[in-house]
């Protein structure tokens, strides 16, 4: 097989990080890999300078922003590859219009979003965060939790990582309720799940799990008004994406007990310096490693990559999020 030319820049910081595999299958045909060494993930201004610098011809990206005017500078741009799965960072439209194809690695990671999720959710019931630190420094506290078994869990989004928090939900004999414009019915069946109405999930469940997209009708999908659907005990879990969350809003509900807590792994502005939702005792904090695991960063670098190969083919890939 002919080998290929041409750079790929690498602005997503995690690329093959814990195993040179994904790198090397690019590297062996004769692709340069050109790497992020900021040690964040970039600006649209830096985007913009390294993309007309290097004129690649494959971008593999991670939470940085890929605009339009990004686009437009990378005159040799074929393919947008995400190391991850959700893609609004990157302007989809703007790809098709210019004949770049734009994939991603869906579940890739979910079985990591998922473990990760639920111990969210486990340290928050349980308080293991603020007990881990109340011992620490020689306090001897008896913290009051709350279980998990044969409680009510609300998953709001369907795809393979809520359907992964289901599978794990089911180990604690839990009650499944789910929200999704599009159900999984085999799901109902195969898990147990029941999917009902946005109010009634918020107003039965104990434990909510945001596992949808950001688009527009999703945007502050849990606001002020839905958090007051909530029970006073209810812990809201968000691995997504902040945007979905009205933080604001959330700071108010956890500060005034209108809710129990919260488990982020996800915020508007990441990271998130200055939010008062930091300063509270009932919101458990990660800085989004939902996909942080050595086996979810192999499976991605590999669809990367042979995503990447088979675009630079003239193939199809396996997962275009914009077929053209």
């Amino acid at each position: 097989m002919a080998s290929l030319n041409g750079k790929v820049f690498v602005s997503a910081l995690s690329f093959s990080r814990y195993s040179s595999e994904p790198r090397r299958l690019l590297e062996e045909q004769g692709l340069e890999l050109i790497l992020n060494d900021t040690g964040r993930p970039l600006t649209e201004v830096e985007m913009k300078e390294a993309l007309r610098r290097w004129q690649p011809v494959a971008l593999i990206v991670g939470v940085d922003p890929v605009t339009c005017e990004v686009m437009e500078v990378a005159t040799q741009l074929k393919i947008i590859a995400k190391h991850g799965v959700g893609v609004d960072n990157i302007d989809i439209p703007a790809a098709q219009r210019q004949g770049i194809v734009v994939t991603n690695a869906p579940g890739s990671n979910a079985q990591a979003v998922a473990d990760l999720a639920f111990g969210l959710l486990l340290a928050c019931t349980r308080e293991i965060i603020l007990a881990d630190r109340t011992t620490r420094q020689g306090r001897w506290d008896r913290f009051v939790g709350g279980e998990v078994w044969e409680k009510t869990l609300g998953i709001i989004g369907t795809g393979r990582i809520g359907l992964a928090v289901a599978r794990r939900a089911r180990g604690f004999n839990m009650r499944i309720l789910a929200y999704d414009p599009r159900p999984n019915l085999e799901a109902t069946s195969e898990l147990g799940i029941v999917y009902t109405d946005l109010e009634k999930l918020l107003q039965e469940s104990d434990f909510i799990s945001l596992h949808a997209p950001l688009t527009e009708d999703t945007y502050h999908l849990i606001n002020e008004g839905r958090l007051r659907l909530m029970k006073k005990e209810a812990i809201l879990i968000n691995t997504a994406r902040g945007e979905l969350v009205d933080e604001e809003a959330l700071y108010r509900a956890l500060k005034e007990g209108w809710i129990r807590g919260a488990g982020l792994d996800v915020f508007s502005e990441e990271p998130p310096v200055g939010s008062p939702l930091l300063e509270l005792d009932n919101v458990v904090v990660t800085p989004h490693i939902g996909a942080y695991t050595r086996e979810a960063n192999l499976r991605m670098g590999l669809a990367v990559a042979k995503n990447i190969l088979k675009v630079l083919r003239g193939e199809k890939a396996d997962s275009e999020v914009n077929p053209t």
